[in-house]
């Protein structure tokens, strides 16, 4: 089991009067090479929990364990951990630094250790990942497009070759071919090297298309876990919480309120338009 969260709280300024309980009672398992899809409303917790499974918050109560260890044990290195569960922040391009992209995607191998020549080895085998060649090496970071900075951004927490990928609503601000670009990178990178990854996210389509599992925070707590279909089943519930399912889950729900005998659980065009096929077909036999 690649992380395991159990009877997580987190308290925000405890004590004051500012007091905020983020977090209350999680329990998760996330096994190795999940695509996992995060959601909620501003608020819900999701970027807390996110940022409880590198280190980088810790816990008021409650433990985490990373490949069955405790990573509030004494023992435990929070450096090894950070290099193995890599963390985008929402907008990472902010975090370019470097005078050039080859240089920044090294800053992470070299701080873990790695000579110039590993680094770059790492950074030059990250770019292909994200799909930037050979001639965006010697650019200036700051003047891409926002999508190819997010992209470095990306790289430069692959080329620790992590375990675990967390994104941190990776396309926020993206135009939609730069958003399909980056999640459909995100997805092959996911299936190529059988990383798990954890995706944070408000596009409703975006989690339905690309991820195995959903898990909906809403004030701090888990209040749905399952596959996009088990989830998306409960659109109503949803909304009550300030979300909404996929287009093509209102769309296959219209349909059979019209009387079309149609798989409402679908959640992709794709799935959809599967279904309708089938509806059209049993209609003609």
């Amino acid at each position: 089991m690649s992380i395991k969260v159990k009877d997580v709280n987190y308290i925000y300024a405890e004590g004051t009067a500012y007091e905020i309980h983020a977090l209350k009672d999680i329990n998760l398992e996330i096994p190795d090479g999940q695509f996992v899809g995060l959601i909620g409303h501003t608020g819900s917790g999701k970027s807390t929990l996110v940022q409880h499974l590198n280190g980088l918050v810790k816990a008021t109560s409650g433990r985490i364990y990373f490949n069955g260890r405790d990573i509030y044990g004494e023992n435990f290195s929070m450096k090894d951990l950070r290099s193995q569960v890599g963390l985008v922040f929402q907008y990472p391009e902010h975090q370019l630094f470097e005078i050039d992209v080859l240089s920044d995607v090294c800053f992470g191998p070299k701080n873990l250790g790695c000579s110039q020549e590993e680094a770059e080895k790492k950074a030059r085998e990250a770019l292909r990942m994200v799909g930037m060649g050979e001639e965006y090496e010697k650019r200036s970071p700051f003047d891409l497009s926002g999508g190819q900075k997010r992209r470095v951004a990306i790289a430069g927490v692959l080329a620790m070759d992590p375990q675990v990928l967390i994104l941190d609503e990776p396309t926020a601000g993206l135009d939609p071919k730069g958003r399909d670009e980056i999640l459909d990178q995100i997805g092959l990178l996911q299936r190529e090297r059988g990383i798990t990854v954890v995706l944070v996210s408000h596009s409703m389509e975006d989690v339905a298309r690309y991820v195995d599992r959903i898990i909906v925070m809403n004030h701090g707590e888990v209040r749905f876990d399952g596959t996009p279909r088990e989830v998306f089943r409960h659109y109503r519930e949803l909304e009550e919480i300030g979300l909404a399912a996929p287009q093509m889950t209102y769309l296959m729900q219209g349909l059979k309120e019209k009387g079309a005998d149609v798989d409402t659980d679908a959640t992709t065009i794709e799935e959809a338009a599967d279904a309708i096929v089938q509806w059209l077909k049993s209609k003609q036999e």
